[in-house]
């Protein structure tokens, strides 16, 4: 099964960074950098809001914590958005492709 990972980045080197590492470490097979998005959130009792650049992360479910965990350290923030979850569904080239990850387990 397929999986994603989505988190927002302070600014696109570090996003990029990131990407180059999780790619290497074979841990997700592909990273869409969205365009600058604006960030609305409380953070310690104040409503803030920033620029930062999305991140899609495409991986297979069998490498999803492994690939948010290691996301969670490569992160520039104390305390970064990371959210991951299992597809349930997904053009069967995807899962194909997706699922080779998985294999050099």
């Amino acid at each position: 099964m397929s999986a994603l990972i989505w988190c927002p980045f302070p600014d696109r080197d570090s996003a990029r960074a990131a990407a180059q590492t999780l790619l290497n470490e074979k841990l997700v097979a592909c990273v869409n950098l969205l365009g600058p998005i604006e960030s609305i959130f409380d953070w310690q009792g104040e409503r803030s809001s920033a620029a930062e650049i999305g991140v899609l992360f495409k991986t297979d479910e069998g490498l999803l914590d492994r690939a948010i965990t290691r996301l969670e350290v490569l992160h520039p923030y104390d305390t970064p958005a990371i959210l991951g979850w299992r597809c349930d569904s997904a053009a069967g080239a995807t899962r194909a492709w997706l699922g080779l990850l998985g294999q050099g387990d």
